[in-house]
Order: C-alpha cells, then sequence, then structure tokens
C-alpha cells in the first residue's frame, strides 16, 4: 500500500498499541454517566447520571437551609435566622453538564489522558450558592432594623431653680443597602457551610452635648410675662398644657425651633379643650383656643435673648394681652406658624410657666453681650380704623330674647421696633416687623319669633336703630313678661 510507503506504518503501530492499552469501557465510551474521580465539592458524582447528580447536589443545599447565620445587628444585637430564610439556592447548576462532558470530548488519545488523570487526582467542581437579595432586604428590615436606636442628645432639667445634666445616649442606624450587599458577598463567597456570625454596617450617631458646654447655660438672656387673668377655665387650661408642652426644651446651636409642632395636634388626648379663637374675622370655639398667648409670649421672650426670627405672623384682629405688632399667631389651618433659630454659640434651655393666671417663658444661655447694653422694643402705631355701626341680624327661628352678639373689634397698622441702648443712650433703632389688623364691626343675631304682634312691632322697631345696646334694653323689657325666651351668648375675644 501507497501509504505504508510514505511512512504512516508506525503511526498506525503506535495508535495500535494504545487501543489495546485502553480499558473497553474507556473505549465505549458512554455520555449518560459521570466518569470516576469526579466530585461536586465532597460529593462524588461517580457513575452518576445527570438527573442523579442534580438530585443528589439539591438534597446538600436543601441540608443547607437550616444552618443558622446571626446577624450582629445595632448596638451589638444578634438576630438568628436561618440560610434558608436568607433565599439560598444552588447557583451554578451547570456544574452537571460540564462533568457529564468530562472524558467524552477530544480524540482518543486526549480521553484517555483524562481518563488515567481522574484514577490519580479527582476533579472537584465547586457548588457555587446564591442568595435572593429580596429574602435579604426583608430579613434586615423586619428583624432587624427595629432594633435601631435613635441618638438622644445630653440635655438639661431644671428643678429647685438649678440646672442638671442628664447624660445622651448613643444611636445606632443599619445601612440596610450595604449590609444587603454584605450578607450576599460572605454567604456566597466566604461561607464555609457552617453556623457563622456576620456583622452588619451599623451607622453610630454620637449624641451632642458634652457637660462643660451645657453647664454654661445659667444665664437668663431673655424673659416675658403675659396676663389671662380674664380668661374661662377652658381657656386657661389651654395656655397652661401649651406652656407645659414647650417647657423643658434645649437647642443647640443652629437648631430651629417650632411652636407649632410642639404644641400640636390640638386634641383632647393631648390636653385641649374648647375655646374661643379667631376665624374669618369672628370669634368661635376651637381646641386649643388661647394657644397663640403661648406662642405671643415666648415670642417676646426670644425677642429679648436676640434671637433669630425665621418666621412670625400676626393675629388677623388685635388681641388685648401685647401691644399691636407684638404678637405672634400659630394657626393649623392657615399654615400660620410661631419659628426661631438658636443662633448663639452655646445651647439655649426654654423654660415656661404658668401661675395665677399669667404665663411665663424665659430663655436661658451663655450671656455673651456686653453688661452696658441693654435691649428694649417699641409698639408703634401708625393708623386706627375705628368700626362703623353696630350690624344686627333678625332670626326668625329663635325667640325675642334670643342674642348672640360678637364684639367690635378696632383695625390697627403698626410696627415693632428693637431700641438698643448703651450706658443708657441709644446707639441703634430697627424696625422688627410690620403688622396689620382688620377692623370688625360690633354684631348680633336677634331672635324675632314671637306670637304677639306687638312684641314683634317694638323688635323690629329696635333692630332698624341699628344699636345692640338698644336691642338689648328693648329685650329686656319684653322679655320681664317672657323670661323664659331669654338666651344672650356674648362670646370673648382670643
Amino acid at each position: 500500500m501507497s501509504w505504508i510507503k510514505k511512512g504512516c506504518f508506525p503511526a498506525l503501530l503506535v495508535l495500535c498499541v494504545l487501543m489495546l492499552g485502553i480499558p473497553a469501557r474507556a473505549r465505549e465510551v458512554s455520555n449518560d454517566t459521570i466518569k470516576k474521580g469526579i466530585f461536586a465539592d465532597d460529593i462524588e458524582l461517580s457513575g452518576m447520571s445527570a438527573g442523579e447528580a442534580e438530585e443528589a447536589i439539591r438534597a446538600y443545599v436543601e441540608g443547607l437551609k437550616e444552618t443558622q447565620i446571626t446577624l450582629q445587628a445595632a448596638a451589638g444585637t444578634e438576630v438568628v435566622v436561618t440560610a434558608g430564610e436568607l433565599g439560598i439556592t444552588w447557583g451554578n447548576p451547570e456544574l452537571v453538564s460540564e462533568a457529564l462532558e468530562v472524558g467524552t470530548r477530544g480524540n482518543v488519545i486526549e480521553r484517555y489522558k483524562i481518563l488515567k488523570d481522574l484514577e490519580n487526582d479527582s476533579l472537584v467542581y465547586p457548588i457555587r450558592l446564591s442568595f435572593d437579595l429580596q429574602r435579604i432586604s426583608d430579613v434586615l428590615l423586619e428583624k432587624c432594623v427595629p432594633y435601631n436606636v435613635e441618638a438622644v442628645d445630653a440635655t438639661l432639667k431644671r428643678e429647685n431653680g438649678e440646672f442638671q445634666v442628664v447624660e445622651g445616649k448613643t444611636g445606632y442606624t443599619l445601612d440596610v443597602e450595604t449590609s444587603i450587599d454584605k450578607v450576599s458577598r460572605a454567604l456566597s463567597e466566604e461561607w464555609d457551610r457552617k453556623a457563622c456570625t456576620i456583622v452588619l454596617d451599623v451607622e453610630v450617631s454620637e449624641p451632642r452635648g458634652k457637660a462643660e458646654d451645657l453647664a454654661q447655660v445659667k444665664d437668663v438672656l431673655g424673659t416675658f410675662t403675659t396676663s389671662y387673668a380674664s380668661s374661662g377655665p377652658n381657656r386657661s387650661q389651654n395656655v397652661a398644657n401649651g406652656a407645659n408642652l414647650i417647657n423643658g426644651i434645649l437647642l443647640y446651636p443652629g437648631d430651629e425651633f417650632s411652636t407649632y409642632e410642639n404644641v400640636s395636634p390640638f386634641s383632647t388626648a393631648n390636653g385641649y379643650y374648647m375655646a374661643g379663637s379667631y376665624m374669618n374675622g369672628k370669634v368661635v370655639d376651637s381646641l386649643g383656643g388661647g394657644i397663640c398667648q403661648v406662642s405671643t409670649t415666648l415670642y417676646n421672650a426670644v425677642l429679648l435673648a436676640e434671637l433669630e426670627v425665621t418666621e412670625r405672623h400676626n393675629h388677623s384682629m388685635i388681641v388685648t394681652y401685647v401691644d399691636p405688632s407684638a404678637d405672634a399667631a400659630i394657626a393649623e389651618s392657615s399654615g400660620k406658624d410661631f419659628k426661631f433659630v438658636n443662633n448663639l454659640e452655646y445651647p439655649i434651655y426654654i423654660e415656661g410657666t404658668t401661675a395665677n393666671k399669667r404665663i411665663t417663658f424665659t430663655i436661658y444661655g451663655k450671656e455673651t453681650r456686653a453688661a452696658n447694653r441693654q435691649v428694649s422694643y417699641e409698639s408703634k402705631v401708625l393708623e386706627v380704623i375705628n368700626p362703623p355701626a353696630d350690624i344686627i341680624y333678625p332670626d326668625a327661628a329663635q325667640p325675642i330674647g334670643y342674642v348672640v352678639s360678637d364684639s367690635a373689634h378696632i383695625g390697627y397698622k403698626a410696627q415693632l421696633w428693637k431700641v438698643v441702648t448703651e450706658d443708657g443712650r441709644e446707639v441703634s433703632r430697627t424696625q422688627v416687623n410690620s403688622s396689620s389688623y382688620k377692623m370688625v364691626p360690633r354684631s348680633a343675631t336677634v331672635g324675632t319669633a314671637t306670637a304677639d304682634p306687638a312684641a314683634y312691632e317694638e323688635i323690629m322697631a329696635a333692630i332698624g336703630t341699628g344699636s345692640v345696646d338698644h336691642v338689648k334694653n328693648v329685650i329686656a323689657i319684653l322679655t320681664m313678661q317672657a323670661p323664659a325666651e331669654s338666651n344672650e351668648v356674648e362670646l370673648g375675644e382670643e
């Protein structure tokens, strides 16, 4: 044969010798089972079909689901869960098909070499594990986040005229996003498949306030008092409640104080009662009526302390417990609030007290102003708008003797000025605000229902005069014959 003559015979001889040395099972390679010496981690896959190998590995992963994983959360709190709760799954199922192909690819010599190598050294495929990021997130949010602790700043309490420092508490907050990645990476890449502990990412917030700084808070920076001697029991209780809700608040440098946030909600559960307040040019009963005297008194103390006022509104109508433009209204319906910032270098402490129907706010801090410097505030009325004649509304649904009247309110335009003196000499005068108050005429709703034509004519004639006082005089005469019909109500102003 020509191919023998061409030198191919030696190669053929070598091939035949090799074939004689290969076991029959190797010459008749089967793709249905995994060759001897192949493992998935510690699981021997030799002789297994693809289905059997998958079943063995899945059983192994299933057994890992009960392995305990301890998550170290806020402040060292340990939360014990299982790998199953974290969504453990087999991450490289392609392992089986790769193992099944070993010894089935290449020529006879290559396959023979692989099989001989397996007799001496096992081929181990690592089982990779995956974890469900959503399951990890759910576990962290439901079982670890509840152990978060907010930082509590050091503060002061005042007892028997003395300040005492109350130590703060360190805060701990779980960083959920980075902890999800940390748990997934630790279990997928570093886990030895045994019970373990993973320290989560926790942000530590140190409390504000050092004892030496708080010890500086002892000077009176500003104090102001108003009287509510004419108020009824409900309004009086509202004023006292508002003062109590603000009393004891400490503000660090840069902190902003919101009166509304600290005295709301206006509910019976929060200590409020129905009392008169301004609404749409009238005095109406509402929960928390009188709370504006609290914000107004605080406003004047803040001005004397020379803190930075960031929001202030005047009332819609004039109030009687401070001068025009010295008031500060808050109103839930219109979004009015009184706010100020501690613009000083040291903390300030707010004390609010009530006694003998007088409310007082005192701002304590560290006095840095010169001793010869004094601050005062002057109200300047620019315009007085007197109300016109009374307005009377006849009400045929109510009997003669029924009168509900609202007081008149004089309108004002006014300004508040800050006056600074040094050694008794004025050195500056600055406008603080400008306020405008509505003029509201006196009004009354008068009952006219009666079976007596003469009485009806008299009451209507009285109404025609436009004088509430004259109407009341006529009613007094008429109701002497029918006292049961008398029902006069006078609402007071805030």
